[in-house]
């Protein structure tokens, strides 16, 4: 059997986007930092989001049944870090512009792309519960380098635009 800490120092070698999943509705507001977010099929389009069962905000997001998957830029390194901590949602949503599309999740403005989604289906597998999010809607947002965890820090990605030729 792995043991577990050589599993998660392999994984911090494994570099992932990071997100900042939010959800709305009678479970109440909800937000946090994850990077555990990958694409599934395009057929429908789906997107595959994993939570920590233990997580304060769990609950709120399965019981809504809606997600805004919200894919930052290396210019929200601050926004992350609030969103991973135990601040209270207010403090965490009062520090960014949201509006709402589709189910009521909110969408974080600023944000490179935002994947509005209903949950069709969660399956728990050890400490996790894995989401199964159909793609409502779709926002494209902002121009930028993206923001990837790598080594336990965060890391730019990618310029695209003026950024990535130099152009003024």
């Amino acid at each position: 059997m792995i043991d577990q800490s050589l599993f998660r120092e392999a994984m911090s070698h494994l570099g992932a986007a990071v997100s900042i999943i939010t959800t709305d509705g009678d479970a109440g507001r909800a937000g946090m930092t994850v990077s555990a977010v990958c694409s599934v099929t395009d057929t429908p389009p789906t997107l595959l989001v994993c939570i920590n069962t233990r997580s304060r905000s769990h609950d709120a997001f399965v019981k809504n049944g809606v997600i805004c998957v919200n894919v930052l830029s290396s210019g929200h390194q601050e926004l992350s870090g609030l969103f991973a901590s135990k601040a209270d949602n207010e403090t965490r949503f009062g520090q960014a512009r949201w509006h709402e599309r589709t189910d009521g999740a909110p969408v974080l403005e600023d944000a490179i792309v935002s994947f509005d989604c209903t949950i069709e289906n969660v399956s728990t597998v050890g400490t996790h519960s894995v989401l199964f999010c159909v793609v409502r809607n779709i926002e494209i947002g902002t121009d930028g380098a993206g923001l990837i965890y790598f080594r336990r820090g965060y890391h730019p990605i990618g310029m695209v635009g003026a950024e990535q030729t130099g152009a003024a």
